[in-house]
């Protein structure tokens, strides 16, 4: 077993202990009336997958298809096929590449095909085994092939375990701008093993650690402290898991389409999105532009006077305390702007922006002005070819 990198913020070659007993699994619903879900949190869930999905689907499916990537599905398909035809289940597998790149109309029409041509039928059911892309992915493809079938969600990622895999939100990019195809397709149960982080490059497991930080920025400083302390042990990881879990659930609940409090879930995003566009989805990973993101709606907080200096130097300090990040001193704060226009929460070609407030607590601003955001990236830009 490969352990999980800690992190205490200066040395990500340590390792999370595996504590015996002290790892105890969760279980937190999302509120969704019919369209309600459990996501199951603990360690070594994944030989139980076939029984857990049996008792969400319930016995009318009988088919289900893998959709992985290669490197995922080495480590752990067999395991999963095992234990999902234990339980009676016919599975087939639909592979697409690894990375933010593969994220594309191209792959989703792919992945239809395929299922085509395994005469999937409406009663099938898909489980994204992956990160954040192939959830993504997996759940477009699932809320579009017959108009809509089941979805499980098996997450591999920090990241995914903690965002992506719960509330719905499906989608694929295109140049223009990232998630603007897509749907909201609720899973029917989201299965986090955090054993299946073991194998977690640090680079990848730091990139979840800016999102976990996001939802301790947005709701909850106890949490903000807490990843800012680092994390070491197993179950400190479940314990953050949950807490960032409950957060989403809760907000989701209160808003499932993103009509109101849910855009508070894109703290840090729209410069973060846009970040990873101007750079070809192939310099950053997601959480790395989050944690990007954190640093400048900081920024802009304190430029449109609502955030103290004190709490944005201690987001910066949390920030860059996780791990190094890919540089953005070659960046121009132009394209920068122009590719945040096409943000999905832009109205009228206005921008709105997620603004914290103070450490646990965010606001809604709309319509600010370009001439501060551009201020506030070109300084950004400035300081960053300065280190």
């Amino acid at each position: 077993m490969h352990p999980l990198p800690q992190t205490n913020m200066t040395d990500l070659t340590s390792h999370i202990t595996q504590q015996r007993g002290a790892s105890r699994a969760r279980l937190i619903s999302v509120e969704l009336g019919e369209r309600s879900y459990d996501i199951r949190i603990g360690a070594h869930l994944l030989p139980n997958a076939g029984s857990l999905i049996r008792s969400a689907l319930g016995r009318s499916s009988h088919s289900l298809a893998i959709i992985s990537n290669p490197s995922v599905l080495a480590l752990y398909g067999q395991t999963l096929t095992s234990s999902l035809t234990a339980a009676g289940f016919h599975t087939v597998t639909a592979l697409m590449g690894d990375g933010e790149r593969y994220k594309t109309l191209n792959t989703v029409a792919r992945l239809h095909r395929a299922l085509a041509q395994q005469h999937l039928d409406r009663h099938a059911a898909i489980v994204a085994l992956g990160g954040g892309v192939v959830g993504d992915v997996a759940g477009f493809v699932a809320a579009t092939f017959m108009r809509g079938i089941a979805l499980i969600h098996i997450p591999t990622t920090l990241l995914a375990a903690i965002d992506s895999s719960i509330g719905g939100k499906t989608g694929v990019n295109l140049p223009e701008g990232k998630n603007l195809v897509g749907a909201f397709h609720q899973p029917k149960l989201v299965i986090t093993d955090v054993a299946l982080l073991d194998s977690l490059p640090p680079r990848q497991f730091r990139a979840g650690l800016y999102e976990a930080l996001k939802y301790g920025l947005l709701a909850d400083p106890a949490l903000f402290e807490q990843i800012s302390q680092g994390i070491h042990t197993r179950a400190q990881l479940i314990d953050v898991i949950a807490r960032c879990c409950r957060i989403k659930a809760d907000i989701v609940a209160s808003d499932e389409r993103e009509a109101g409090r849910r855009q508070l879930l894109n703290l840090g995003h729209t410069f973060g999105h846009a970040l990873e566009a101007i750079t070809g989805y192939r310099r950053f990973l997601h959480g790395e532009a989050v944690g990007y993101g954190l640093i400048l709606a900081a920024r802009l907080a304190r430029q449109l006077a609502l955030l103290p200096q004190s709490d944005v130097d201690r987001i910066e300090t949390a920030v860059y305390a996780i791990g190094r990040l890919p540089t953005v001193a070659d960046l121009d704060a132009h394209a920068w702007l122009a590719a945040m226009r096409h943000d999905k929460k832009a109205r009228h070609r206005r921008l709105t922006f997620i603004a914290p407030v103070r450490i646990g607590e965010a606001t809604i601003v709309h319509d600010v002005p370009e001439r501060l955001i551009q201020q506030v990236l070109h300084q950004f830009i400035h300081s960053a070819k300065q280190k």
